[in-house]
């Protein structure tokens, strides 16, 4: 790790270059050389995020840097699986689960703008609940990890595995972008790494309960997202 890139002296042009360089020199690394890269680079200016989906992500960084944040995005539209799940990371990981809030309630969100906002305007729910509190929380960190993967959907096909996340100025991580469903699996079953119980009941990807379906046969993993809508991402992501 550098003294330069932790005391934070790299202009957002010098972290954008130093993201695709790494990219192009780690495409056929392991997730775990990829996170090594990450944690020695960044060091506590590099977290996880996770949606508590599972915690593949943020058990392999734990490996590579135990005691890893790992920052969690309550948006108070969780199933109860899913809060569970955190608190069981946060129980048995040797990681440091952080959740961030959005600034508003649910209640006071719907005082302000009307109740479901949800099913009227997505995109401005997602906007106030998971984009505006995400790129608050990641302001101490100049890098993070996501559990983006190229099979996942289209949209999805080109994630780099290191990119710069142009939105936030914020070097983005995908050390598992090049793996299958199937190598997911894999790993869980292998390291026994915790789940969401909604992965076992038909949910493929696993988001807020207004918007989230279980996939029917044959449908890609982000089917059951916002189903019946053109919308297919929250805005995290691009």
């Amino acid at each position: 790790m550098t003294d330069t890139l932790l005391s934070g002296e790299l202009t957002d042009e010098e972290l954008r270059e130093l993201a695709e360089r790494a990219g192009r020199e780690l495409e056929d690394a392991s997730a775990t050389e990829i996170l090594k890269w990450a944690t020695d680079t960044f060091g506590p200016r590099f977290c996880v995020t996770s949606s508590m989906e599972d915690a593949v992500v943020a058990h392999l960084a734990s490996r590579v840097l135990p005691g890893v944040d790992v920052v969690f995005l309550d948006t108070g539209y969780h199933f109860p699986e899913t809060i569970g799940t955190r608190d069981a990371v946060d129980a048995v990981m040797d990681v440091n689960v952080i959740t961030i809030t959005p600034r508003q309630t649910v209640a006071e969100q719907d005082a302000e703008y009307g109740e479901k906002l949800h099913d009227r305007d997505p995109d401005l729910c997602c906007a106030l609940r998971k984009v505006k509190p995400l790129e608050d929380g990641l302001t101490a960190y100049a890098a993070w990890a996501t559990g983006l993967r190229r099979d996942e959907s289209p949209t999805r096909a080109n994630t780099p595995v290191v990119g710069w996340d142009a939105k936030r100025l914020k070097v983005k991580i995908s050390p598992i972008a090049r793996w299958t469903q199937d190598d997911v699996d894999a790993y869980v079953a292998e390291h026994g790494v915790l789940t969401n119980p909604l992965l076992m009941d038909g949910y493929a990807s696993v988001g807020c309960a207004p918007c989230t379906r279980r996939v029917l046969e044959g449908e890609d993993a982000r089917a059951g997202r916002w189903a019946g809508r053109g919308k297919t991402e929250c805005g995290l992501h691009g």
